[in-house]
């Protein structure tokens, strides 16, 4: 059976030196973070609900991932906290939506990969 882990210590040099500039370059964290907040089931439904509608109102999403309106509103907050959604008030209603297209797009190709790849949920 071959093994999946190299035996050496560091087969290029360089390119080790040259990545680990560029990891200190970018906001690896807050990319990190993004990744984390979507890694909720719940916000991940939510996300691609809002993916299929441009505009979802709390108590609709409440509905669609079956919670409460309070539950619904505490992950629309995260997300709306690392930049993922955006909301608006219509007297006592309030809407959100996906920040930006971006954020559609990174769903849209996670989805696409999770098909290619034939990985299942639990």
């Amino acid at each position: 059976m071959q093994k999946d882990s190299c035996e050496v210590y560091c087969f290029n040099e360089e390119v080790v030196a040259r990545t680990q500039d560029r990891i200190k370059q970018e906001d690896i964290t807050g990319m990190a973070k993004i990744f984390k907040v979507l890694g909720d089931e719940n916000r991940a439904k939510i996300a691609f609900a809002l993916c299929e509608e441009d505009e979802l109102c709390v108590c609709d999403i409440a509905n669609i991932i079956g919670s409460s309106v309070a539950t619904a509103s505490h992950h629309l907050r995260a997300m709306k906290t690392m930049g993922l959604a955006k909301h608006r008030k219509d007297g006592k209603l309030a809407f959100y939506s996906l920040d930006d297209d971006h954020i559609r797009q990174l769903l849209l190709i996670a989805l696409d990969h999770r098909k290619e790849a034939g990985i299942h949920g639990s």
